[in-house]
């Protein structure tokens, strides 16, 4: 069996959670009307600007009432031009030209509600972000609201996760925070909170807390959890042990010695007092020294007095910040 001797380490007081990624600005663009598509001006996956044309619907009909109502405004502008002059050597009364004002009016209003018709068979990017996979083919006939692809800022994105009550007086807005990914193994990505939500979730006792976190080669995305850590206070000197010493019972959390005995070492089973945990380690805040040595495999049928006989050439790992392993 492997021993390993209880150790002093600098720990950094850290808050954790899990938390789900999402998109700082994040939508599926859909068309207000209906239409047949004529040409798309994407390709999936892309990087589009704010303002881009995405889709463009058949708007020729729409395009030819357009052209009617601006021709009827012109002519109703050229009726009001020329009544104008009447009335200044009384051709025509006041009442006409004020009927004249009036109708020039209703026909550009017209002419405005055509034109916004028109512009919205010209579909654009609300905003700049990567398109996702279209769902939509020149041809295809739309009806409004009908998703045509999704839309989303990825840089930078946010992580929302929450956090016990009783941790609310350790975090701060611009309080830095490190989000690590299973995807990317060890590889950490930095933030800052930018929310706290004002309200304690009743049911849970848990606060929201949002943060921003810089994705610059764009790999994080929407929809994956991270594992979120907030560093708080000053580091604290802490007394550890690799996790797998620990045997966990419902009496209580105990290890096993390394005693010298009689004949040579034996075990010896202690109460110990654990805190938190960092990666393969375990903080013990009671109920062992410095320098004492433990088992740390194989302890599953010792019972205090057993003999044991130490081999260290295989030991489990005791790395408070394990990166995973590829096999």
């Amino acid at each position: 069996m492997s021993t390993a001797v209880a150790k002093m380490q600098e720990w950094q007081p850290q808050l954790g959670s899990v938390g789900t990624l999402s998109a700082v600005h994040g939508v599926d663009v859909s068309s207000e009307v209906a239409g047949q598509v004529r040409s798309l001006h994407f390709k999936s996956g892309q990087d589009v600007k704010a303002g881009e044309v995405l889709v463009q619907l058949n708007a020729d009909a729409d395009v030819a009432q357009l052209r009617a109502l601006q021709a009827a405004a012109e002519l109703a502008a050229t009726t009001l031009k020329r009544d104008r002059a009447q009335l200044a050597v009384q051709g025509v009364s006041q009442a006409q030209v004020d009927a004249d004002e009036a109708d020039l009016k209703s026909k550009k209003a017209q002419v405005a509600q055509q034109e916004a018709v028109v512009a919205k068979k010209t579909i654009r990017a609300p905003f700049a972000g990567r398109v996702g996979i279209t769902a939509v083919n020149p041809g295809q006939y739309l009806n409004p609201g009908d998703k045509i692809v999704t839309l989303q800022t990825i840089d930078p994105v946010y992580i929302d996760f929450y956090l016990p009550q009783r941790q609310i007086a350790q975090i701060r807005l611009g309080q830095q925070v490190k989000v690590k990914s299973d995807a990317f193994g060890a590889e950490p990505f930095h933030g800052r909170i930018n929310a706290i939500s004002p309200k304690i979730d009743p049911a849970t006792r848990n606060v929201q807390v949002q943060a921003t976190i810089a994705n610059p080669k764009r790999l994080l995305l929407p929809g994956m959890f991270g594992n979120a850590t907030i560093d708080v206070g000053s580091k604290q000197n802490r007394l550890t042990l690799p996790q797998t010493a620990i045997t966990y019972n419902p009496y209580g959390s105990t290890v096993f010695l390394v005693k010298q005995g009689k004949n040579g070492p034996e075990a010896q089973q202690a109460f110990v007092t654990t805190g938190d945990t960092r990666g393969d380690q375990v903080a013990i805040t009671g109920g062992l020294k410095e320098g004492q040595e433990v088992v740390t495999s194989g302890q599953l049928k010792l019972k205090t007095g057993t003999p044991i006989a130490v081999n260290n050439s295989v030991r489990p790992s005791d790395n408070p910040s394990p990166t995973p392993q590829e096999h």
